[in-house]
């Protein structure tokens, strides 16, 4: 084992295994061109030569320096690149068709770190497809659905993925692009702009929605999308609705991005969710028991991004604080973030989703009715209203119309003795806590 392998395997002791496999055990070093004052690695793509230049390269010269007395300038260059490397630009590529992409793809978003579910299976199928064949069959890939649900990872990883093979990949936000084109529109220098755009092999974009009414911008849109198509390039656009859903959107472009395939992404089950909890915990090394891990899933709704801040939150205020995370730990640290949630819901929407649901008509739920559908469906919307809103049993009384808050709370006690017994029922309950929320966040 030479120097350079002997502090790698160091760095390891202090990061960790888990985050060595995933970036540190691609590093080679370059014992040839490497001197005391000047070490090189090399990193097998532009993604990973960036992410450990950032997070590692001082970590490795004090490790060097520690062996040698002689702090070195630490560089990480793409593999295959010697010393023709200009100094001071390390993360250059070796050809332009691998050149650095606009916006800096996350190393993490990856197919692999992608917890798959009912919800999202169909997008990450054809996501994974369009990766391994791209400008094929899906061109473009349309990919929407609701807030933090997992599109940006998708697309990410689709990037990540042609990277690694020497693909020269532009990731953006429709924003950025925006941005861009305006800046240079007003520079005059128009043909920089789209020789970056209409040159890459793969060009994802984010947020798409935000295309409506620009109609500068969509029409340069039009004709970058014309081009990279043309010439087999792969386009993958992402959105928080359809293409037809999206106002203000010139029909033209509509129409090409459904010529490829709509991919939506819809919120994930409580299965799924407990399992991007649980992968969550694993890369980042946070324990957190099966009771605490299904609390968060059935209490935070289904924005995995805000899941996953929420389980960060937990693992630092432990630390701060110096505490274990069990159960009444999580519940004080979230509760106002729940409380916040439970503000924006009230009875009226869950009725108009549990009735939609169980196919009960709103006004039944509300009556004096005893059917037994009727009855459960009431039994569902007094548990749900009174875990998803800040009324008191008295008020959900009142909504009823019931002489006092007796009856709903026999109802409670009904519905808690069915979710003991029966799993399918405590699963339809998670379902329509998910549908309420998802709803109301619409509307807002």
């Amino acid at each position: 084992m030479n120097l350079g392998e002997k502090i790698i395997q160091r760095l390891r002791e202090e990061v960790g295994s888990k985050e060595y496999e995933r970036y540190l055990k691609h590093l080679h070093y370059d014992a040839e061109h490497s001197r005391s004052d000047r070490i090189i690695y090399h990193a097998p793509n532009i993604f990973t030569a960036r992410w450990i230049q950032s997070h590692y390269a001082k970590t490795l010269a004090h490790l060097f320096e520690i062996e040698t007395n002689v702090r070195p300038k630490v560089e990480i260059l793409l593999g295959g690149t010697k010393s023709k490397e200009t100094p001071g630009s390390p993360t250059t590529a070796v050809s332009n068709k691998s050149s650095t992409p606009k916006a800096l793809l996350n190393p993490s978003f990856t197919f692999e770190s992608f917890i798959v579910g009912s919800s999202n299976q169909f997008a990450y199928t054809t996501a994974k497809s369009v990766a391994e064949k791209p400008g094929k069959q899906y061109n473009p890939l349309f990919i929407y659905g609701g807030v933090g649900l997992g599109k940006t990872h998708l697309l990410q990883a689709i990037g990540n993925y042609r990277l690694s093979r020497g693909d020269r990949v532009i990731y953006t936000t429709l924003e950025h692009f925006m941005n861009k084109f305006i800046s240079h529109l007003q520079s005059q220098t128009m043909e920089l702009f789209r020789e970056n755009y209409r040159q890459c092999d793969l060009l994802l974009i984010d947020d798409i929605q935000f295309l409506s009414r620009k109609e500068k911008t969509q029409d340069e849109l039009f004709h970058t999308f014309n081009e990279l198509h043309n010439n087999g390039r792969q386009i993958v656009l992402s959105s928080d609705r359809p293409p037809k859903k999206i106002a203000g959107l010139e029909d033209r472009l509509r129409s090409r991005f459904e010529w490829g395939i709509l991919a939506d992404i819809q919120p994930p089950e409580l299965e799924t969710k407990i399992a991007i909890i649980q992968k969550k915990c694993e890369l980042d090394g946070i324990h957190l028991d099966n009771e605490i891990i299904h609390y968060i899933a059935t209490h935070m709704g289904d924005n995995i991004r805000e899941i996953e801040g929420t389980i960060i939150k937990l693992n630092a205020l432990s630390t701060m604080l110096n505490q274990p995370i069990t159960l009444e730990f999580a519940r004080n640290a979230i509760k106002d973030q729940l409380k916040e949630k439970q503000e924006n819901v009230t009875i009226d929407d869950i009725v108009r989703i549990v009735s939609r649901e169980l196919n009960v008509k709103p006004s039944d739920i509300r009556s004096k009715k005893r059917t037994k559908n009727v009855v459960n469906a009431r039994r569902i919307v007094i548990y749900l209203a009174r875990n998803l809103t800040p009324n008191s049993m008295p008020q959900i009384a009142l909504y009823f119309g019931m002489k006092d808050h007796s009856a709903v709370s026999h109802a409670l006690r009904k519905i808690n003795e069915i979710v003991e017994n029966d799993e399918n029922f405590k699963v339809l309950l998670q379902e329509l806590s998910n549908k309420i929320g998802t709803a109301t966040k619409k509307v807002e």
